[in-house]
């Protein structure tokens, strides 16, 4: 990756070289060469390899000490292991052999390529087979946790707020999918290419969402979700088919939200957007959101990844003017116009409070009738408190019962105390 895209990435992570990092993202690259290398219906034996040489590593550096080069002390044994295995199974002589050119030897022709480039194409035709639409979205999001950005199957339960027996059963039926549908770890021919990136970028923004707007309390969790749909929409811009207007529009609208991550939170409380400080915004974020925004403006297509990182963009001025408002109102309705959802018609209902008042507002808000949603009845209280206190206390009472985190809890308890 270039060093200018790699600015947030670096900043988030603050250059972590601790075992768990290395082994969550060597897991991703070594899984993807095996699997390239051997298909797709062995992807569960190649997730045991790469298992076993992590475990390997774990005993022998313990022991020894961490060798110069980790990585390629990682590689040079998933090498080992993986031969190992397939001669061991038959599938090496029966399967792989005869797809080899007879004028090299076996093992040389076998050998794993664990080559940067291998790794990048390896990587990018395990996100297509990952998010293909045969599989269910839901099913995506885990699959893409474990075999993409190389999460454990606890650290995965954690964030659906799960356990490890549904989230294994959830991913041993996508696998059974990737088998039965006969899923190829390749790119899509080039007329398919833009359609199919449409669900892998759906996919990323569901990840990213998934960390952004958990309810899981592991603060280091939520944002590792976060970098790993940064870091997978990164990889598709190193590629020309896939580094489109629209995942730049995706990577800057994720570069805003993520600009705000430390200011969202006090102790135990959310701290709503109006009180947050700005000094907390990470400006090196908001700059590389810019960038990729930039590169979204190119071509004639507007997604809804554009409309939502233009408001994003809006979100980074702190200033409380009636333009700014209005700006966002207008993106609000268009987006609106090309992807409905409750949330952004209530999202839109707040925008039209910031720019033409509390009434007006109040007017559409009792209209959208989301009596499961929690953020509309902390929307109400908003929107009453100050002319009408008892039914704002009333609103703030039923989001307080129906938000799901204690940390929800807490900041709606703050401004029920408030009034």
């Amino acid at each position: 990756m270039h060093k200018a895209a790699l600015l947030f990435f670096v900043n988030m992570k603050n250059e972590q070289e601790d075992l768990k990092y290395l082994f969550q993202q060597e897991f991703a690259k070594m899984v993807a060469v095996i699997s390239r290398m051997y298909g797709l219906r062995h992807i569960e034996t190649a997730e045991d390899i790469v298992s076993e040489t992590f475990l390997l590593a774990t005993e022998t550096w313990k022991e020894k000490g961490i060798p110069p080069n980790p990585t390629a002390w990682l590689y040079v044994v998933a090498k080992q292991k993986t031969l190992q295995n397939f001669r061991r199974s038959k599938i090496f002589e029966e399967k792989i052999i005869p797809q080899i050119k007879s004028t090299q030897e076996k093992e040389e022709e076998a050998d794993l390529d664990f080559s940067q480039q291998h790794i990048k194409d390896s990587q990018l035709q395990m996100m297509f087979a990952v998010c293909n639409p045969a599989i269910a979205s839901e099913a995506q999001i885990g699959l893409a946790l474990r075999i993409l950005c190389g999460f454990g199957i606890d650290e995965i339960a954690e964030a659906f707020l799960s356990n490890k027996e549904t989230i294994n059963k959830r991913l041993f039926r996508a696998k059974e999918k990737l088998r039965s549908e006969n899923i190829k770890m390749e790119m899509p021919a080039e007329n398919e290419i833009a359609h199919r990136l449409d669900n892998v970028l759906h996919i990323i923004y569901l990840l990213f969402n998934e960390g952004y707007y958990s309810q899981t309390q592991n603060q280091i969790l939520r944002k590792e979700l976060c970098i790993e749909a940064m870091r997978l929409a990164i990889m598709l811009t190193e590629y020309d088919k896939t580094n489109l207007p629209k995942t730049n529009a995706l990577i800057a609208l994720m570069c805003f939200h993520a600009s705000r991550f430390a200011a969202r939170e006090n102790k135990d409380a959310l701290v709503l957007y109006e009180e947050q400080d700005e000094n907390l915004w990470d400006k090196n974020l908001i700059e590389q959101g810019m960038h990729y925004l930039s590169l979204s403006a190119q071509g004639i297509e507007m997604s809804s990844y554009h409309l939502e990182a233009r408001i994003a963009y809006w979100h980074c001025i702190k200033e409380d003017t009636k333009e700014k408002w209005n700006e966002i109102l207008s993106l609000y309705n268009q987006l609106l116009m090309i992807n409905y959802s409750p949330s952004v018609a209530l999202n839109r209902t707040y925008a039209l409070y910031k720019a033409n008042g509390q009434e007006e507002a109040l007017r559409e808000a009792k209209k959208l009738k989301l009596e499961g949603n929690h953020f509309y009845f902390l929307l109400l209280g908003e929107l009453y408190e100050n002319i009408d206190n008892e039914k704002a206390k009333l609103n703030l009472e039923k989001a307080f019962a129906l938000a799901k985190t204690q940390t929800e809890k807490q900041s709606i308890q703050n401004r029920i105390d408030k009034l």
